[in-house]
């Protein structure tokens, strides 16, 4: 690709492939496109087994440049409105401007196109994929978006598609851009995939790798190990000093107030920073030193394992990667720490608090409100499993750790992705 000298304003975009130099054409979206609207059906009409069918609201929940299979079917009426392939479609309501100014490509023919949906068929010189890219995406985009009328729910009419100014270079280029986007949603879509396949692979791991309530051993274990596991709750753990006791954040008067952020300083972590079994520090609030010393609890050091237990329930990580000497938690979170390694594993006990069966219980506890909770009192009651031997703890711990390291890295690479795609999206359209 060839990146263009912006010092001359011309109608072509700063990043573009080789071999293509002539200036984009503009013209009105009405003069290269036919237009109709889909018919008669909504999400109330969905049936578990039917003819396939695309409902506007799929552009939202699930956007896609190309549709191509469809999980959402109905009873055929008739009049139906049925794909030929390659019309762009674009919503006509969406709760903002912004969210209505989409468009995707109808990959196959066969397919109803529901109610609530503008049907634009481009002319043969209009590549479709091109064409939903560049509305989704360019400067068209933009106008569509004030184009759009409405308060709560906005509209979006083919009369107000049909005045929308569409710039477009000739269709060999229009066609590689849009080969260029297809086949970069496809190595998305494989990401997600494997992605999604490596959680729910860890999902049935945490299910099969721990004792249900009342057994002894779980339903899968490493070769080697026979013994039965023992069942403790966690003021056992306490009274035996292979924990220490555990705390939360300060509540009341004491609480840190969004007026006491910074934008450096000692990491002031909240529910919304644990998932996966990670703490996230780069992207969490700061408080300063004085205000962090001001407070009498909550003081987490790295190596402690946090447990939300307040709104959010039941989000476990490990705290690392914290370069002061501590961090300061808010009073949705407990931290745990080990002080006997020797008889308890850190990373098989952060697999424990994730284990089906523990978040199963932890759940079934919590005190409904508008913001369940699991206060300090009711968690020390809760039970664990553990085998006795350190190593069957080790084993299991290091085999969760390497599958949280794993999606880590696929969840990397995807964002990666996902990001290059937003910078082309910016810099190959005018």
């Amino acid at each position: 690709m060839a990146k263009i000298d912006d010092s001359v304003k011309k109608k072509v975009p700063e990043l573009r492939f080789k071999g293509f130099t002539d200036e984009w054409e503009e013209r009105k979206l009405g003069e290269l496109a036919s237009f109709s609207k889909g018919n008669g059906y909504t999400k109330n009409d969905l049936v578990e087994f039917g003819e396939p069918i695309i409902l506007y609201g799929r552009l939202y929940t699930k956007y896609e440049t190309v549709i191509e299979k469809v999980d959402t079917f109905v009873n055929k009426k008739d009049k139906s409105i049925i794909s030929e392939g390659s019309e762009v479609i674009v919503p006509a309501s969406g709760e903002s401007s912004e969210d209505i100014s989409r468009a995707s490509v109808v990959g196959k023919s066969g397919l109803i196109l529901g109610g609530d949906l503008n049907i634009i068929k481009p002319v043969n010189y209009i590549d479709s994929i091109f064409l939903a890219l560049t509305i989704s995406n360019g400067s068209q985009q933009k106008e569509m978006s004030k184009r759009a009328q409405g308060k709560s729910v906005v509209h979006l009419h083919n009369s107000d598609l049909k005045q929308v100014n569409l710039l477009y270079p000739k269709l060999e280029e229009q066609q590689k851009i849009g080969s260029f986007f297809k086949q970069l949603d496809i190595t998305i879509a494989l990401h997600q995939r494997k992605l999604d396949l490596l959680k729910e692979q860890k999902k049935g791991y945490l299910q099969k790798m721990f004792p249900k309530n009342g057994a002894k051993v779980p339903e899968l274990r490493f070769a080697g190990f026979a013994d039965d596991w023992e069942e403790r709750k966690f003021q056992w753990l306490i009274d035996q000093n292979i924990i220490d006791s555990p705390i939360d954040g300060n509540h009341g008067e004491k609480h840190p107030k969004s007026s006491d952020y910074v934008e450096s300083g000692i990491p002031f972590l909240m529910a919304k920073d644990i998932k996966n079994n990670k703490v996230d520090i780069k992207n969490c609030t700061f408080i300063s030193k004085e205000t962090a010393e001001a407070l009498d609890k909550g003081f987490a050091k790295n190596g402690d394992i946090l447990l939300t237990h307040k709104a959010t329930i039941g989000e476990v990580g490990i705290l690392e990667g914290v370069n002061t000497e501590y961090a300061m938690l808010t009073p949705q979170i407990t931290y745990y720490r080990i002080l006997d390694f020797s008889r308890l594993d850190r990373n098989f006990f952060s697999s424990v608090l994730r284990s089906s069966v523990f978040q199963k219980n932890i759940h079934k506890i919590a005190k409904q409100s508008t913001r369940p909770y699991v206060g300090i009192t009711e968690q020390r009651k809760l039970t664990i499993y553990f085998p006795i031997k350190i190593e069957e703890q080790q084993k299991i711990g290091s085999f969760f750790k390497q599958i949280d390291e794993t999606i880590a890295l696929h969840q990397r690479k995807l964002d990666l992705l996902k990001e290059q795609k937003k910078g082309f999206l910016q810099k190959m359209f005018v």
